[in-house]
């Protein structure tokens, strides 16, 4: 990972870095429900990899010693890291690793930045290998979900398949499915779900689990008055 020069300095030494901006999450509540949602799903994703950190828009600090240079992506999947950690702001220098994906859900207020500035830091600075925006009306972007990888220090747009974008750090494809961002799992050939969808799955779990539950009690209950009904028969002597 590339960074801007700079010794890295004691731990006595370190500044404290502020932990917010006081920008919001979102420019409306689609922006922060698809930043909340990835996040989520990402999380789910990478659930049973202790080794892959998922997170979103806390500040990120990419020159030791400077804590008003920082950059703060709406979503981002650092691979080889520990994720059992509080994470406050994230330090590049301190967890030895930049973010391997960038996701921005860019809007009116950030879509400069997030086409030049944070582009051009991504590509350069943090060696982002891929970074994809998505413009949840449209409005900014044609087409509304882009995608960028890193080939040899340049980033190239990612080729759709199927109308999605493939991530090699996800191994899932990114879809625009009208306002929402969504990721599909080329291997069920299925989205993951968001969190309504995971509650209704979990509640229609829930309900055929009961139901199981309530039939192999009935049959239980029959099969008992099935050996009482010969147990009695067996005492009288006759058949049941």
């Amino acid at each position: 990972m590339a960074t801007k020069s700079g010794p890295e300095l004691p731990r006595h030494a370190e500044p404290e870095y502020p932990s917010g901006d006081g920008r919001p999450i979102g420019e409306t509540y689609t922006h922060v429900q698809n930043i909340l949602y990835s996040i989520h799903e990402l999380k789910n994703w990478f659930a049973d990899n202790p080794r892959v950190y998922v997170s979103g828009n806390n500040l990120m600090y990419y020159v030791p010693g400077d804590k008003h240079t920082h950059v703060s992506p709406d979503v981002f999947v650092v691979q080889g890291i520990v994720k059992d950690k509080r994470r406050d702001y994230y330090l590049t220098w301190e967890e030895g690793a930049a973010p391997h994906l960038v996701i921005e859900v860019t809007s009116r207020s950030t879509r400069k930045e997030d086409l030049k500035k944070k582009l051009a830091l991504y590509r350069d600075v943090l060696r982002v290998r891929e970074y994809f925006l998505f413009d949840p009306f449209g409005e900014y972007l044609d087409p509304k979900l882009q995608g960028h990888r890193l080939v040899q220090g340049q980033y190239l747009p990612i080729e759709p398949v199927a109308g999605r974008l493939p991530s090699d750090v996800l191994s899932l494809h990114l879809e625009a499915a009208d306002e929402d961002l969504r990721f599909w799992d080329p291997l069920t050939s299925e989205w993951l779900p968001n969190p309504h969808e995971a509650v209704a799955r979990a509640e229609q779990k829930a309900e055929a689990d009961r139901r199981k539950a309530e039939a192999a009690l009935k049959a239980k209950d029959a099969e008992i008055a099935r050996l009482q009904r010969e147990l009695d028969a067996a005492r009288r002597g006759g058949p049941p």
